[in-house]
């Protein structure tokens, strides 16, 4: 079923932050970041943000020599980049505080900043340290649910059940896999059941229309 997916999603870009890993942004600081980057923005909007910002810095020491005001103007595609540039100079100087400038691969860590929650620390630690996490986002909520596999309300509550049910091996591809495969196939809307590869295994939960 995996290999399906990931044939599947071959002709679509990466999710941003996996895209990021893949050119060399794969600290676990970086892909936090990325991440609060990520919030309420398009990957292809995010990633751009990103890469501008590390181009000019891209730890917590450098990214802490720059004032909210030179973060912003890096990132200002991004939605509530105001807030989000405060955010990531002050999670910046903390880290220079405490632990000297290297952020712990610790999810539960992460979640002392300010603007970062279970699923930007889940993703962050996956992808940079290869911390076993699961990631919730709104594709891996509505896929899962859709497929049958699970039977949720909340993105919250699909964390546990994946918890309970998904092999450990997975937890970090579940997140690489979903948001290209519920971007692109099984969409929000009108998902692409007709020439979707994993049909077969799925219940089709809530369509009521597909291509």
């Amino acid at each position: 079923m995996f290999a399906a997916i990931d044939a599947a999603i071959a002709p679509y870009p990466a999710a941003a932050m996996f895209e990021l890993r893949e050119r060399g942004y794969a600290t676990a600081f970086q892909q936090l970041v990325a991440c609060i980057l990520s919030i309420r923005t398009r990957d292809e909007v995010s990633l751009v943000a990103a890469v501008r910002l590390f181009q000019v810095a891209s730890d917590p020491e450098t990214i802490s020599r720059l004032d909210a005001g030179e973060i912003d103007a890096l990132i200002d595609d991004v939605t509530f980049h105001e807030t989000k540039a405060r955010q990531i100079h002050d999670m910046a100087v903390q880290i220079l505080e405490d632990f000297s400038g290297d952020l712990p691969c610790d999810s539960a860590v992460m979640q002392r900043f300010s603007g970062v929650g279970p699923k930007c620390a889940n993703l962050a630690a996956g992808i940079a340290c290869g911390e076993p996490k699961i990631s919730v986002d709104v594709h891996v909520h509505r896929v899962t649910n859709r497929w049958g596999y699970v039977a949720t309300r909340t993105p919250v509550q699909t964390l546990a059940a994946l918890e309970e049910r998904l092999p450990k091996e997975r937890w970090i591809e579940i997140n690489r896999l979903l948001v290209p495969f519920g971007k692109h196939i099984c969409t929000g809307t009108l998902p692409k059941c007709t020439t979707c590869p994993v049909l077969d295994y799925c219940e089709q939960v809530g369509v009521t229309a597909h291509r």
